[in-house]
């Protein structure tokens, strides 16, 4: 009953924040955008479109979460908190596609530099103050085992990397009239979005295959399983996760005939839970003749 409640602290505590930091950057995204076309900044105009997607993706997440605290159907027998991993990878790939559009953009600017405003250090500086704050209130969210709440502090510190960019830009600007420093800043930050939004996607993705938890180790998971007393061969054994902070487990236990079925069972679910974190498991307690025959499923 505590993991469930624990469940529901951050769960409260990530869609607060996901709400404020959603209403900031899209207020500020709207004063970017507008100074971007005023001091005709690639730089501005590339972090506003990428705070766009920010509000995008916090507004997603935000969605998420408000979705998958809906409770289990007969259809849908986990709930609906997978929809918080399909919002991570949207945002993830959202991320890649932002940072290839500013790839394009740039190269245009290459081939052909415009006059670029220094005063697009101010409304930069201003972005980099908003960022910081919207980073912070993240960062005390779930935002280490949340994997939806990790995509959006990327998207967020891809955004810090693009006001610290346009600020460089605009200083080289302002006191050596070198224009190309915008297209070079908003390079070096689509370079770094990119990788970020790669990982997400990549992790994102894992998960969605039904792919093992990145801290599970299943050889310790055998291991423990065979050091409780009575059982002779764990097999069929699968890991992988709801999502970020939800894995799962089912496997089978061989054990010897006059061994306490029950006690088998209350053990290594007290086992999985303390050992690695897998609140859900279902166990089938099988002897050595039933083992036998149906050897043909062991894995």
């Amino acid at each position: 009953m505590s993991h469930n409640h624990d469940h529901h602290h951050h769960h409260t505590d990530n869609t607060k924040v996901l709400f404020w930091s959603f209403l900031i950057i899209f207020s500020f995204m709207i004063v970017e955008a507008i100074g971007g076309l005023i001091t005709n900044s690639l730089a501005l105009l590339s972090d506003a479109g990428h705070m766009l997607s920010d509000a995008a993706s916090l507004g997603l997440s935000l969605l998420a979460f408000k979705i998958g605290a809906k409770k289990a159907t007969l259809s849908k027998t986990y709930g609906y908190r997978r929809l918080e991993i399909i919002a991570a990878f949207i945002n993830g790939v959202t991320l890649i596609v932002i940072s290839l559009y500013i790839f394009y953009e740039a190269y245009q600017r290459f081939l052909d530099p415009p006059n670029v405003s220094a005063s697009m250090i101010i409304i930069a500086s201003i972005g980099l103050l908003v960022n910081i704050i919207v980073a912070w209130m993240l960062m005390r969210g779930d935002s280490k085992d949340n994997l939806n709440v990790r995509s959006a502090l990327l998207h967020v510190f891809g955004d810090l990397l693009g006001s610290v960019g346009a600020i460089i830009a605009g200083l080289l600007i302002y006191f050596f009239s070198w224009n190309l420093a915008d297209p070079i800043a908003s390079i070096i930050v689509a370079a770094l979005i990119i990788i970020s939004g790669f990982r997400v996607t990549k992790d994102a993705a894992h998960i969605l295959m039904e792919g093992k938890p990145t801290n599970v180790d299943i050889n310790q998971i055998y291991f423990e399983l065979e050091r409780i007393p009575g059982v002779q061969n764990p097999h069929d054994l699968h890991v992988w996760s709801i999502t970020s902070d939800f894995h799962a487990l089912s496997c089978h236990l061989v054990v010897e005939t006059d061994t306490n079925r029950d006690s088998v069972l209350l053990e290594a679910k007290q086992m999985l839970k303390q050992n690695f974190d897998i609140h859900h498991s279902t166990i089938q307690i099988e002897s050595m003749g039933i083992a036998e025959s149906n050897c043909d499923t062991c894995h």
